[in-house]
């Protein structure tokens, strides 16, 4: 329950949004709906499709249109400007078709008056598909393949991420939900054994038995032969169960690499907003930050963020479209040129869990454990980097990788006291990428040593048609055609 004092805090800052300008914006946003886990490809669904389009709606009325209740100050309301918008997403089906479906609605297509151009011969042309807006999403590189992965984590390449999350498998915790649930697990083996086998039905498996009955019941109207299995009641303790075994796999108070999901998310919202300001109100300037990503980036922040202590609700896993929100703005009048004094820069942090619209909006929250919306920028900045991470070294030190880009860090002491390890990769690069730069060196190796035999021996390469066409070759020459 929200306390007096916060609730009256919360009422002050709903009246004084009239008096504010917003400056700049940074989102995380959850997909649309999709198709299970545990029937890979995971797909978005028509109804995803509509969800993100809807969310991308609201936010339009909300910070982009020329009427929008809190436009973002010098944001292009039509024709979008790329240099004042970024947006990512991991290379993961899901998620990178949410966000263009979120995007079609940000900045829907112009028409024909404003997507026509204009040639120096006079000849005019008309954009595609009625004006469409092309934006560019970038490439995350943590999280790839998340949507069609049953653990999240895996998809970090964060060695120490991973190993806490394992712990969590041999918690006291764990194992007493793992034996006290066993029977109410066993009950469902009728409802999902065509896609479990009975060894997986157990508290082991909770998300990713939720998802599938959960995906099932938007969907396939053949779940309803065991509504006498799946009772109300039954769908709630599924659902809670799957709430708590994510949080404890997303986050630990005691262990930070857990949440190496939620830190570098923390990272890159106080790195963009702070670009926001560094441009001083420059028209170019970086103005709508945008990242579409997996639920436990939601649930590591949380933790971090000691959102916990305001409600119960942020132990659970985040619906489809739910989105993390940091607004920069300021109360006072903004100067002819540049940006207020940092003094007069506040940031408030918003959550929404489930698609925005009408009916459904935003929620402004404390971060930090304390009662304060709007925070001021410095004591905000101060507050995420006590637990950001947004700098290679730091990813590094702190998920204990030494491969690829993490080498050149490998001899400074972790910052987290952990042990260094070679399995992983700085930043979610993955462990692909130190295996090329290996097999570089490897080849530059070997070629210098072929050199090194060629000169040594005056053999020299030619060309496989210049053999061809000698005919039949000496042992010398059969030793240049594999050279």
């Amino acid at each position: 329950m929200v306390s007096r004092t916060l609730a009256l805090a919360l009422f002050s800052a709903s009246i004084s949004h009239a008096a504010e300008t917003v400056l700049g914006v940074y989102m995380f946003h959850r997909h649309g709906d999709r198709t299970a886990k545990q029937t890979p490809p995971a797909n978005l669904t028509d109804l995803g499709y509509t969800e993100v389009y809807h969310s991308g709606q609201y936010y339009r009325s909300r910070y982009v249109a020329t009427d929008a209740s809190l436009k973002i100050s010098g944001l292009n309301s039509d024709i979008v400007l790329q240099s004042q918008i970024a947006v990512s997403a991991p290379s993961d089906t899901v998620l990178q078709n949410s966000a263009q479906g979120f995007l079609q609605a940000l900045y829907p297509a112009v028409g024909a008056q404003l997507g026509n151009e204009t040639l120096a011969n006079s000849s005019s042309v008309q954009a595609p598909l009625n004006g469409y807006q092309l934006i560019p999403i970038a490439l995350v590189s943590s999280g790839s393949g998340s949507e069609d992965s049953s653990w999240l984590q895996s998809a970090s390449g964060c060695y120490n991420s991973i190993t806490s999350s394992n712990d969590y498998f041999t918690s006291a915790d764990y194992q007493s939900l793992l034996k006290s649930t066993s029977g109410f697990y066993d009950n469902l083996v009728p409802a999902i054994n065509r896609t479990f086998n009975a060894s997986q039905i157990s508290y082991k498996n909770a998300y990713t038995i939720f998802d599938l009955i959960n995906v099932a019941e938007i969907h396939n109207s053949s779940i309803h032969a065991f509504d006498n299995i799946l009772t109300n009641d039954t769908l709630y303790q599924i659902r809670t169960l799957a709430d708590h075994h994510e949080f404890n796999l997303a986050y630990n108070v005691s262990e930070p690499a857990r949440a190496i999901a939620g830190a570098t998310v923390a990272a890159q919202a106080v790195q963009y907003l702070n670009n926001t300001i560094t441009a001083n109100n420059n028209f170019s300037g970086p103005r709508l930050g945008i990242q579409f990503g997996a639920y436990n980036s939601f649930q590591s922040f949380f933790g971090l963020a000691n959102l916990t202590a305001v409600s119960e609700d942020f132990y659970g896993v985040p619906d489809y479209a739910s989105v993390m929100i940091w607004e920069l703005f300021t109360n006072t009048t903004l100067p002819s040129s540049g940006l207020p004094p940092q003094d007069d820069l506040y940031v408030r942090f918003l959550f929404n869990n489930g698609t925005s619209a009408n009916t459904t909006v935003p929620q402004i929250y404390p971060l930090f454990g304390g009662n304060a919306v709007d925070l001021k920028w410095t004591d905000f900045v101060t507050g995420m980097n006590k637990f950001a991470v947004g700098t290679t070294q730091q990813w590094c030190q702190t998920c204990g990788n030494t491969t690829g880009t993490c080498a050149q860090f490998a001899s400074t002491p972790s910052s987290s006291g952990s042990s260094s390890h070679s399995s992983g990769n700085s930043n979610g690069i993955s462990t692909a990428v130190g295996g090329v730069i290996g097999a570089m060196v490897t080849l530059a190796v070997i070629l210098g040593a072929e050199a090194l035999i060629l000169l040594l021996f005056g053999l020299r390469v030619v060309s496989k048609k210049r053999l061809a066409s000698a005919g039949p070759t000496n042992g010398a020459a059969a030793t240049e055609a594999k050279a």
